[in-house]
């Protein structure tokens, strides 16, 4: 999965948070889970301190779910220093990883 928001959806913003919430939820229960969440642009705030998906997040990481955090937009938002859960990556790895999938699913 492909994660480039902290929301999900377009329209309502808050929605899409909660929305995406409960998407998070649901995958740490249920099967098939996703090999890797990869998070870019805002996305990689649902990784820092304060996000309220970070149980989520390692439960899915406990379950085997790689998370990677694109470095370059944790710069910009200033959350290098905040991460809480999955690992700081770079756009090389990012597409590779996007291209050896058999499927991505964008949110």
């Amino acid at each position: 999965l492909a994660l480039s928001s902290d929301g999900m959806g377009r329209g309502d913003d808050e929605l899409g948070r909660v929305l995406l919430r409960s998407h998070l939820h649901v995958l740490s229960e249920v099967t098939p889970r996703p090999d890797v969440l990869i998070f870019f642009n805002s996305g990689v705030k649902l990784a820092a301190e304060g996000s309220p998906v970070l149980d989520d997040l390692r439960t899915l990481a406990g379950q085997g779910v790689q998370i990677l955090l694109c470095g370059t937009c944790l710069g910009h938002f200033e959350l290098k220093e905040k991460i809480a859960v999955g690992e700081i990556s770079n756009m090389y790895t990012i597409t590779e990883t996007m291209l050896r999938a058999d499927r991505v699913v964008n949110l």
